[in-house]
């Protein structure tokens, strides 16, 4: 099918028709604080995707992931994320700095069911919260404080249908091109693929914390 072509849904009288209201536990299950079933996903989650926009709604999602745990929560409305080293892009950040709503999900290797949890964020500084992540000597330069707003569990269907967790899917790397192969085309710099291997090997190897 063209990308221009079929019917589309404009607004949400319409987009209510076709699937109907949301009921029973779907709504109910959404809190305004982290309980202590929100504490135990948090703590033992190794892995998340949080997702901003910038002042014209132009969304990003980011993978952010560490030893389980590395999310601290601070209380039953405040978490903080640390910032590890990357690509210095700062997309999420700056998004933050023109609209700090943010989305994020965790994940847990092994269960099905994920957290959500909304809020708004600031790009905080301070000496003493950074203290708290420090990994092999190395602190990160900021951190991510979110001001939890709405929070509620996704049931398993996602990654039950994705089978995320299993080896159904699981493919051999070198099925699809390197990182490397791919930042060479998509670059399209002059820079070789050797060279640019070497440069994330040595990140890897350098500036993972």
């Amino acid at each position: 099918m063209d990308a221009k072509t079929g019917k589309e849904i404009a607004d949400q009288g319409a987009l209510r028709d076709l699937y109907g209201d949301a009921m029973g536990i779907s709504v109910a299950k959404e809190i305004d604080r982290l309980d202590h079933h929100c504490r135990a996903i948090i703590a033992k989650s190794p892995f998340l995707c949080l997702a901003s926009s910038d002042a014209e709604g132009k969304a990003d999602v980011s993978p952010k992931g560490d030893a389980p745990g590395f999310v601290r929560v601070l209380d039953d409305h405040h978490i903080l994320i640390p910032d590890r080293p990357g690509n210095n892009r700062l997309d999420t950040m700056e998004n933050i700095l023109q609209n700090p709503e943010v989305a994020t999900i965790f994940f847990i290797p092994g269960m099905k069911e994920t957290l959500r949890i909304n809020g708004r964020a600031r790009i905080v500084t301070d000496a003493e919260v950074l203290e708290d992540f420090e990994v092999n000597g190395k602190l990160p330069k900021t951190a991510l404080l979110i001001e939890v707003r709405e929070v509620f569990t996704h049931c398993a269907k996602a990654l039950a249908r994705s089978r995320l967790w299993d080896d159904d899917y699981k493919i051999d790397r070198n099925e699809l091109p390197s990182l490397a192969e791919i930042l060479a085309d998509h670059a399209d710099d002059g820079s070789s693929v050797e060279d640019i291997a070497a440069k994330i090997e040595h990140s890897r190897k350098t500036r993972m914390y």
